[in-house]
């Protein structure tokens, strides 16, 4: 039986909601500001900055931008601790028992970022709402709810040596299959005891098994770790399209890592006439963005889902952070949030593109911390992602995983940037492929194109192929020892430190 129709009139409102975005998503963001002020007024931080007269004040966006400094991960690193430990009402309302471990800071240490309620109910949970609501919204004819969604999360860790039993550490997508509502069990697969295991030499097969059985019409989750289930769902029905398995399969909501690297073998593998993919902005943080608009890649920005957001200017300092008011379409921005985990002008890391401003879209560029400019050549991580993904449609070719690092001159070589690429499907020729990747690159970024030029100060890219599970393996090396954890691999580096790591593991 198909309850899309009926779905989708619970769903009407959320997206018409957005529609306002265009005309009043400043005032949106002033309430949501007073709102996080207001409620976290009688906390550890709420009376060390006075949130309470900041709340009350004509001008909450000044006075806050002026009275609380900005931070990042390790400034707020030993309140965290003091969180987790059970000390209650220090960066949000009461005692927070959820927390998500995402990726290690320079310094190699896992963040653990806060989920406390009015997060998930407000922020994560509303976020995947919204994405389910634009996707109906665009797709009068989807079947969507004739069937299950197949969502793919991770599992629960210990690694900080934990006794209490109600304290949950882990990756985010753990959380929230863990506290999700009842109803939602009802449209969904696995169910949560396979969906939590954390040996995946157990719970591969399951999901294997559990999924071929399973009318699956719509995929969540991060697209390397989905792509592992599909092949070996693809191999088990001796078939090359999954379709073929889940016949009424119609969209892949992903988010995590960038989408660049898979968009070909993922069509390769599907109906392109029945499929549809839409791409999240979803972190351990908050849910920020889906994209909304079928034609393009640009994701609208949730301006009512408990976060406040500001925009530091490419190459400027926080002093320089606007609201939404501020951003100008075609600027790149570092994200800097507010938020009800008790994220205050946290500096995110991540850079975006402003692709319109009535209402917001943005691009994820890149990290701000995830970049090579050891030649002046200022490569970002989207320059990238766009890069090899021209390149491996020009040689049929597909990604696993990958990093880039620079090779610094000597006296027989002038410096050059070295890709280390693990293959899903590699190219009949390394040097074709080179080739295509560094003309992409030059055409993507003048700054790349001039330091190569002539060859004066940049040589052509080195492609290196290590065998496939090296990224996994280093992953593990570096803390992670189970698939689909929320660390990730750097794409790019200014020093050799990951390259040269991974290099040895092979030789």
């Amino acid at each position: 039986m198909d309850f899309t129709p009926l779905v989708r009139g619970l769903f009407e409102g959320r997206a018409e909601r957005t529609e306002r975005w265009a005309t009043q998503g400043e005032e949106v963001q002033e309430r949501v500001l007073r709102s996080l002020l207001r409620r976290a007024g009688m906390t550890w931080i709420g009376f060390r900055h006075d949130f309470n007269s900041i709340a009350r004040s004509g001008d909450a966006a000044g006075r806050f931008t002026r009275d609380v400094p900005p931070v990042e991960y390790e400034d707020i690193r030993p309140t965290v601790m003091r969180m987790v430990r059970g000390e209650k009402s220090l960066l949000w309302p009461g005692v927070c028992r959820d927390y998500a471990q995402s990726s290690g800071t320079s310094g190699g240490k896992s963040k653990f970022i806060p989920i406390t309620g009015d997060s998930l109910y407000r922020t994560h949970y509303p976020g995947a709402a919204y994405t389910v609501a634009l996707y109906l919204h665009s797709n009068p004819a989807s079947r969507m709810f004739c069937g299950k969604g197949f969502i793919l999360g991770g599992s629960f860790a210990n690694e900080l040596g934990l006794t209490d039993p109600r304290v949950h550490v882990g990756d985010l997508s753990a959380t929230m299959i863990r506290r999700c509502p009842p109803m939602a069990n009802l449209v969904r697969i696995p169910c949560k005891r396979i969906a939590l295991m954390e040996d995946w030499s157990v719970k591969l097969p399951l999901l294997v098994n559990k999924s071929m059985k399973t009318n699956i019409t719509n995929l969540s989750g991060v697209p390397s770790w989905f792509l592992a289930v599909i092949k070996r769902i693809l191999e088990e029905r001796h078939t090359d399209n999954i379709h073929n398995v889940w016949p009424n399969l119609e969209v892949f909501f992903h988010g995590g890592i960038s989408f660049e690297p898979y968009r070909q073998i993922y069509r390769s593998i599907t109906d392109p006439e029945r499929m549809h993919f839409v791409e999240n902005y979803n972190a351990s943080e908050g849910f920020f963005a889906t994209q909304d608009l079928p034609d393009s890649n640009s994701m609208l920005l949730i301006l009512d889902n408990d976060i406040y957001y500001e925009f530091i200017p490419q190459g400027k300092t926080p002093d320089d952070a606007t609201g939404i008011a501020g951003v100008e379409t075609g600027g790149v921005y570092e994200l800097m949030i507010t938020s009800s985990n008790g994220l205050w002008r946290y500096r995110m890391g991540d850079t975006v593109r402003i692709e319109s401003t009535d209402p917001v879209r943005i691009s994820i560029v890149g990290r701000t911390k995830c970049y090579i400019n050891a030649f002046g050549e200022e490569l970002m991580e989207d320059n990238a992602e766009k890069g090899l993904a021209a390149a491996c449609v020009r040689n049929d070719c597909s990604v696993s995983d990958y990093t880039v690092a620079p090779v610094f001159a000597d006296r027989g070589h002038r410096g050059r940037h070295q890709w280390i690429v693990e293959w899903d499907r590699a190219p009949q020729d390394l040097q074709a492929f080179a080739g295509d990747l560094d003309a992409a690159l030059r055409s993507i970024n003048s700054d790349y194109d001039a330091k190569r030029g002539g060859g004066y100060f940049l040589d052509a890219p080195e492609i290196v192929s290590v065998p496939k599970g090296t990224f996994q393996l280093w992953l593990q090396s570096v803390g992670t020892r189970k698939l689909g954890g929320q660390r990730k691999v750097p794409r790019l580096s200014n020093d050799r430190g990951i390259a040269d790591r991974i290099l040895e593991m092979v030789r």
